[in-house]
Order: structure tokens, then sequence, then C-alpha cells
């Protein structure tokens, strides 16, 4: 038996355990490993420095580093994340639905725990506490492998979490992480489907394919992030602005951050030059049409393939279009399914814009930097799916459970 199959046979052994855990029990453990994240800020803090003068010494993107980085406000918001699991309540146990057939057989839907979930993970080392916290608290075990960049984050995180259940008199292989960073062991990893029930990817698009093309486990794929917002003819120019610069500037390496912008014609001449004089401001590079390069003929020419990008930098692709019709078409053909916003005051283009955009997340008005478990009221998140089986957005709690029907006789045959 290889070291990776030992690992999943503790967490199936774990899985086990963690699935007939009390609510209480699940808060109270839950609770105490968000103070203790808190109280080895400075551990994990020396832990993920190292990580860092690693990544920029590799010359690692502004935007992938700024995923790498933690602060202590970051932990203290992952630990924010974790206590806001301990409010919510239990998915485990939750009948769905009872009803009674013709025979007298009553028949019910009720929702349980995966099992293990295993989890391949890039750069972001708040995930480490938010995949097991939600993974925990829907009662399942998980098997962590993150990415080598966030991998003394990742140890200092997870050793944290262990000693804080073991205290807790709780089996720590709830949680176990992959150490290795050779890329032969993340292969063998998606090929223990012996032990392994669901397989979920979190990172780039090459990391994304490579799961779902090599895995012998179901997969839930978290896509990435090729979101746009799109300024209508009616909309409020600095209602829009303000809505384009939180989306594209607050933080560039992230799935719901904006990457591309659409503008309706109507309104081009007189919002583009407002909106380069506000992404300038941030150093953003835009990538532009030709009507948009009439118009401020310094942008860069944009291409197909910038349409279809997510940079996770600061650029931004451009094009103006005729309607809603031709903003919605394109970004049904360019967009990853992720998020996709428009600004209006129009009722019934807002309607239009939501029925006929086809991705996880629609909104009016709003930045697409809101597709989040934490800002959806979820707690924290195991990541944002864009397929359309089993799970879809944000996955939360109830998206880390199954469910099986329960049915009550009384001596029935058939």
């Amino acid at each position: 038996m290889t070291k990776l199959e030992k690992m999943g046979q503790k967490a199936v052994e774990a899985s086990r355990i963690t699935a007939k855990l009390k609510i209480n029990d699940k808060n109270n453990a839950l609770s105490a490993i968000a103070r203790a994240i808190v109280d080895d800020t400075d551990k994990i803090m020396a832990a993920n420095k190292k990580d860092i003068e690693a990544a920029e010494a590799a010359g690692m993107k502004e935007g992938l580093v700024d995923r790498l980085r933690l602060t202590p406000e970051r932990i203290q918001g992952m630990a924010e994340g974790i206590s806001k699991l301990v409010s919510l309540d239990d998915p485990v146990g939750e009948v769905l639905g009872m009803w009674e057939r013709p025979n007298g057989l009553k028949i019910g839907q009720k929702r349980v725990p995966i099992g293990v979930i295993g989890i391949i993970y890039e750069s972001r080392p708040n995930v480490t506490l938010d995949a097991f916290g939600l993974c925990f608290k829907a009662g399942n075990a998980v098997i962590l492998k993150g990415g080598s960049d966030a991998i003394n984050s990742n140890m200092a995180i997870t050793k944290v979490i262990r000693e804080t259940l073991e205290a807790g008199g709780l089996t720590p292989d709830c949680i176990q992480l992959i150490e290795s960073t050779d890329r032969a062991v993340t292969t063998e990893f998606m090929h223990l489907s012996d032990y392994v029930d669901v397989l979920i990817p979190r990172g780039g698009a090459g990391l994304i394919k490579a799961v779902v093309n090599n895995a012998t486990i179901p997969v839930i794929e978290t896509g990435t992030g090729n979101c746009h917002v799109y300024v209508d003819a009616t909309a409020d120019f600095e209602m829009a602005l303000n809505i384009i610069e939180n989306a594209k500037t607050q933080r560039i390496g992230v799935c719901n951050a904006c990457e591309s912008l659409l503008v309706h014609k109507d309104i081009a001449d007189r919002f583009i030059p407002l909106l380069a004089e506000r992404l300038y401001k941030h150093n953003v590079e835009i990538r532009g049409d030709e009507k948009s390069r009439t118009i401020v003929p310094d942008f860069k020419t944009a291409s197909d393939e910038d349409y279809a990008t997510e940079y996770l930098d600061y650029i931004v692709s451009l094009k103006v279009v005729d309607d809603v019709d031709e903003a919605i078409s394109h970004i049904n053909k360019y967009n990853t399914g992720h998020s996709e916003s428009i600004v209006t005051k129009d009722y019934d283009n807002a309607q239009k814009f939501l029925d006929e955009v086809d991705a996880a997340a629609v909104y009016v008005n709003a930045s697409t930097r809101f597709t989040d478990g934490f800002e959806f009221g979820f707690g924290a998140e195991i990541g944002i799916s864009t397929q359309k089986l089993h799970a879809r957005g944000p996955m939360g709690l109830k998206a880390l459970t199954s469910t099986k029907y329960i049915i009550y006789g009384s001596g029935q045959t058939r």
C-alpha cells in the first residue's frame, strides 16, 4: 500500500466518524480552530513569508503573489469565515421531503455527507482552512493537495487544525495534507478512486483541465473567471465607473475580478474617456476594439484571444456593442460561466440579461466581486462551480452533501 493509499484509508475511517458527529461537537471544534488560527497568526505569517520570498525570487506575477500572500487581516478574515460556519444550520440529516405511496410505503429524501473529498488547489493558502471548515461541518473528511508555492503556509495552517482537533478529542485525520510537491504524486492522487468520493480542483485553467482530463474520480469543476461588466445605454456613469473600478482593481488575482468590458454604442463617446481616466489611475492596460480606439487612440488593439482571456493582471479588454443582445451574445461566446454584470436603468434589459446570460452568477448594478461564499452568506466556500451538475456558483455546505432515500414500510413486498 502506497503512502497516498494509507492516507485514503485513514480519510475513509475519519469520514465515518465525522459523519456521526453532533452539531455541537462540530461547532465547538470549529470555534476552537478559529481561535487557534488567530492565536497562531505569527507562526502562519512566518511560514507564509517563506512562500512569498520564494515566489518573488521565481518572478511570479503580482496578481498571483497577492493570491499567495497572507496578512493579519486576511488571517482574521479566514477565522471569521470559520466562525460564520458555526452559526449556519447543519445540512446533515435534513429531510428534503416525505411522501406516501398507495402501497403504504413512506419514502423520504435525506441529506447526508459525501464522504471523502479531495481538493487540488494553487497559490491560495486560505483554501486550506476554508476547505476543511466546509467539509467538516458537512460531515466529510478532506485530503488536500496544495501548490508547491504555498507549501509552507498550507503545512502551518494544517498543523494548527490537526492539533486543535486532537486536543478536543476528535480525529485529526478528517484533514490530511499531501506535503509532497512531486507532480507524480498529484497524478496518483487523481486516481485514488477507491478512497476519494469526489475531487474538486481550484486554480487556473491549466490545473482544472489537467484534473478533468486525468482524474478517475468524479470531478466538480470550479472554473476560471473571464467575467464581464456591460454598461448599457441608460447606465448611471458614476455607478458604472465605481463598479468597474472595484471589479477590476480591488484584487486582480481572483476569479471574480472583471476581465472584459462592454459599452453600448450610444454612450461610448462620453463614457469611454471617463473609463480610461478611472482605470489609468490604477495603471490598467486597456485593449480595445476599433470603435473604442477611435475614441481613445492609445488603447492597445484587442484580439479574439483577449476577449477569451482571464488576465489576473492589470489588463482589461473592451468592446463597443450595438445593444443588449449583442452584449449577451458576446458574453455567452467568450465567458467561462462564472460571473457577469449589467449596469442599467432599463428594467427590461436587466431582466433580459438575467434570463439569457449563461453564467453561475448574474448581476444587475453590482460588482462581480461579490461572487463569494462569505458574501452570499454561506460562510467560507469550497470554490465557484461553473459546471451545471450537482452544484453551480459558490459552493457552501449543501454543495458538499449528497442525499439518500429513506423508506419506512410495514411489511410490504413486491
